[in-house]
């Protein structure tokens, strides 16, 4: 199918679905404060764009999604890497990490709460645990079996650990890190989300737990939308590096998930 063709499908696909938000719920007697017709969803959104502040509200949370993502990323390809360079390491740490990957991070937020206060710190500090498990299975699974005649080559030439590493195994395992981010970039979001549930004052999620507590389902939905789209622009983000990164690989190697 060439791409318009698909742009004009997704777009039918969309139109349907407003459609049907719109006219569904009173056709099948749906009352309104359980699901509100699309218009008054969209009328909301315009009362809470001035009065609730919700541009400022997006920006902290699209922050602390960022800030999250970026150091659990990073945490997550260190020691995946490093763990991969030294199976002996790797085999001792294994039963930990798999312990700390089993619980549940949810639970650890209001921890987080306690020992920060109300601040971006505990939110950013939950994107970046479960941003962390992601990347780090994949670039693990990536060193376990990428090709080692490759490194046995570079080592025959007299290539140093770092060359070895630089030049074959992190170009080899640069597809599976990129799938990872991918993933990441979206529980980045739901990381933070849960944050600002249990303890915030500011951000999306709080604005959630607000009109919760008010029985505004239009506002509910208004924010789901909202934390929608910074998911998105998240995940096409990491999409784009992607491709500008390994524009060397067939377009199906890259292909998202």
């Amino acid at each position: 199918m060439n791409p318009r063709a698909t742009a004009a499908w997704s777009l039918a696909v969309l139109a349907g679905f407003a459609l049907l938000w719109q006219f569904g719920p009173a056709a099948v007697g749906v009352p309104e404060f359980v699901l509100p017709p699309l218009s008054q969803v969209l009328v909301e959104a315009g009362r809470i764009w001035g009065a609730e502040r919700l541009l400022w509200h997006s920006a902290i949370t699209a922050l602390e999604v960022l800030v999250g993502f970026v150091l659990g990323s990073a945490l997550g390809a260190a020691i995946g890497y490093a763990l991969g360079v030294a199976p002996q390491v790797e085999a001792v740490l294994s039963p930990y990490l798999l312990a700390l990957q089993i619980a549940p991070k949810v639970a650890f937020a209001p921890l987080f709460v306690m020992w920060l206060g109300y601040t971006v710190y505990p939110k950013i500090l939950v994107a970046v645990l479960i941003v962390f498990f992601p990347v780090l299975i994949n670039v693990l699974a990536a060193m376990r079996t990428m090709d080692h005649d490759m490194v046995n080559l570079a080592r025959s030439f007299s290539a140093t650990r770092w060359q070895v590493f630089s030049r074959v195994e992190l170009p080899s395992t640069l597809p599976a890190l990129f799938s990872g981010l991918r993933i990441a970039s979206t529980l980045a979001v739901i990381g933070v989300v849960v944050g600002e549930l249990v303890g915030g004052n500011m951000g999306l999620g709080f604005l959630l737990v607000f009109f919760e507590g008010q029985g505004n389902t239009a506002g509910v939905f208004v924010i789901i939308g909202a934390l929608t789209v910074i998911g998105i622009a998240a995940y096409y983000a990491v999409v784009f590096a992607e491709r500008r990164v390994l524009h060397y690989l067939p377009s199906a190697e890259r292909r998202p998930a």
